[in-house]
Parts: structure tokens; sequence; C-alpha cells
């Protein structure tokens, strides 16, 4: 399967929030916006091998709610701002997706691991809530940043030793900015 979805920023909340590129500009896109491309990002970044085709559009509209209270949550974590900030429908969100059951682990025959989930699609947006509640309570919450290319403005997780990395891809974003300022020499 192709990959379809940006991934690499460190963390899987941070991977979902990723699913609004162009995050604050005039040109955003919706990379979720029906069952299908909530399917396959589950499919991509979820640990469940399969994921249902068929997603009800509240469902859809759920998981979108779910990546505007977890990149709040980020947002505010980052700031060093106390979470109590954010109103308490978006914490309420996150931890009610959070108490939802996640894939469950076992291993087959041949010792390979497999995960398996009734509802692919609502156990890893568990993950993802579970792993927002992880990163803001953690202190990683101080090495979230944001990319410095203002065109895309996604978040990511500075696991650099000195912790100044600039891009959240060198590949896309820092390749850019490389390019941009070689023009301009």
């Amino acid at each position: 399967m192709a990959e379809l979805f940006r991934q690499g920023a460190g963390r899987l909340c941070l991977d979902f929030t990723r699913t609004l590129r162009h995050r604050g500009t005039d040109h955003a896109v919706e990379e979720l916006p029906d069952g299908p491309s909530l399917s396959a990002w589950v499919a991509q970044c979820g640990p469940v091998a399969a994921a249902p085709h068929v997603v009800p559009a509240a469902l859809v509209r759920d998981a979108q709610h779910l990546r505007e209270s977890v990149f709040t949550l980020l947002v505010l974590a980052r700031a060093g701002r106390p979470l109590s900030d954010a109103a308490e429908d978006t914490r309420e969100r996150v931890n009610q997706a959070a108490a939802r059951p996640v894939p469950t682990p076992s291993l087959d025959e041949r010792g390979d691991l497999r995960w398996h989930a009734d509802d692919p699609v609502i156990a890893t947006l568990a993950l993802v809530a579970r792993d927002t509640l992880d990163l803001v309570g953690s202190p990683a919450a101080g090495r979230l940043r944001e990319c410095a290319d203002p065109a895309c403005n996604a978040l990511f997780l500075d696991a650099s030793r000195p912790g100044s990395r600039r891009w959240c891809s060198m590949e896309t974003c820092g390749n850019r900015a490389k390019k941009q300022r070689l023009r301009t020499v």
C-alpha cells in the first residue's frame, strides 16, 4: 500500500494532527474528509492490519473534532500553559476517546505479533487519545516543536540531542527551505 499520510512526527498523536495539512493557512487541506480516508489513515498508521472501508460520517466528524482537541492540548503543553486553559469539552473529548477499548496484541503460531480490535477505527482513535494524554503529561512535551516552514506549521517531537531541530521533515520542509535559500544567494 502506498503511503498517503505523513508520518514521522515522533508520536502517533502528532501524526494524527498532521491530517489537517497547512493548518492555519488559507490553503489548509482536510485529509480526513470521509470514511474511506479515515479508514486508510487507520490502516496506514494504526497497529491493526485492516480497517473497515465503511466508516459512518458521524465517526469521521468525531475524529476531526478529536484531532482538533488533541492539537489544542498539544499547543498548550508546548507553550507550557496549564491544560485547564483548554475548554472543558476539549479535555473531555480526549478523555472519552482514551477510555475506549484499544487494539489488543497477540502472538500467532509463528511468533509474529498481531493486533486485533472489534472496531479498528475507534480503537486506533483511543490510542491517539492515550498517546496525547501521555505526551502532554510528560517532560517530552517540552520537546514539542512547530515546523519552521510557514506553509507547514506541523507539530513534531524534537528527539535531536541538542533539541534544535527546525523542520518536521528534512526531506520536505527542510529541503524546500534549503532550495529557497540557494535561489536567493
